[in-house]
């Protein structure tokens, strides 16, 4: 079937619309951050660059590190982004873009988020690293889509909706899984945890300058979520919607997070540029050395 203009829009040059890239401008490993400035970050580590494309909040870079390709591209803030860049990135692998036609062979992605977050438990100290093996959606994105959820993200969804019921009785949670094959590769990288993604930065993380929030407690009946051993750790704006898209679409996603933030110790990373430098580093180390192998 044909995909209509309206549908899956492209520029004059062919290249998918936000994104402004064309097939052959991305790697099929994909590092994503919030951050446009972020990109550069970790492109300085690139042995060479061969796209650089920057078109509103979307940055992308590809090059080649440890003698193979890879690309960085910025997503912006929230899971409205993410909508964007999982579905162009989609398209670019599996659409021909000159038919509009859906291939008949399906390519797969792995999509590996270096981002920053803040913690909802004590015991997850500012500087350290979080891996989401679990995500629990507070944004809503997935209600819009027909989805096939696993056991797991079942459970997590109904963990979520139990406890919130009291305190946010109008959000709709839903569970999303990282890609276990990835989950064991990069494990190392720090602890293991559940991530929970929110609608935005205030009122949805509980934050209150002006306004005031329906809940004051929620941050503290998320952290009580525990599964397989796992705790809700930290609070974000992305992994959700990345996890799910993945899924449904037939890619493989890791989030890696950087916590700047004790939400409840009220403490904040001295200097974040070393917490978040130190977290790219050592990603890259161990990339590089899988795909060495």
């Amino acid at each position: 079937m044909r995909i209509p203009e309206s549908e899956l829009i492209l520029n004059s040059d062919g290249s998918v619309y936000h994104l402004n890239l064309l097939p052959h401008q991305i790697a099929h490993d994909i590092i994503t951050v919030g951050d446009p400035n972020r990109v550069d970050a970790i492109s300085q580590y690139f042995n060479t660059i061969e796209h650089s494309i920057h078109k509103r909040e979307f940055k992308t870079v590809t090059g080649v590190y440890a003698g193979k390709r890879i690309t960085v591209i910025s997503t912006g803030i929230g899971t409205d982004n993410i909508d964007i860049v999982i579905n162009e990135l989609d398209a670019l692998v599996n659409v021909d873009l000159k038919t509009r036609k859906i291939k008949d062979e399906i390519t797969s992605l792995r999509l590996y988020r270096i981002g920053t977050s803040g913690s909802i438990r004590a015991d997850v100290e500012v500087d350290s690293i979080i891996i989401s093996k679990y995500a629990i959606g507070l944004d809503g994105l997935m209600n819009y889509y027909n989805r096939e959820p696993s056991n797991a993200e079942d459970i997590i969804a109904k963990l979520a909706k139990d406890i919130l019921r009291k305190d946010l009785p109008k959000v709709n949670p839903y569970g999303a899984s990282a890609s276990s094959s990835l989950i064991e590769k990069y494990k190392g990288l720090g602890r293991l945890g559940i991530t929970a993604t929110a609608a935005g930065f205030y009122g949805p993380q509980g934050r209150s300058i002006r306004l005031t929030n329906n809940s004051t407690n929620f941050l503290d009946e998320l952290a009580t979520i525990e599964f397989e051993g796992i705790f809700a750790t930290n609070l974000e704006m992305e992994t959700s919607g990345i996890y799910s898209l993945c899924n449904e679409l037939g890619h493989h996603a890791i989030s890696l997070n950087a916590i700047l933030a004790n939400r409840v110790k009220g403490e904040f990373s001295v200097d974040t540029k070393v917490a978040i430098n130190g977290l790219i580093v050592d990603f890259l180390k161990i990339w590089g050395e899988i795909k060495r192998r």
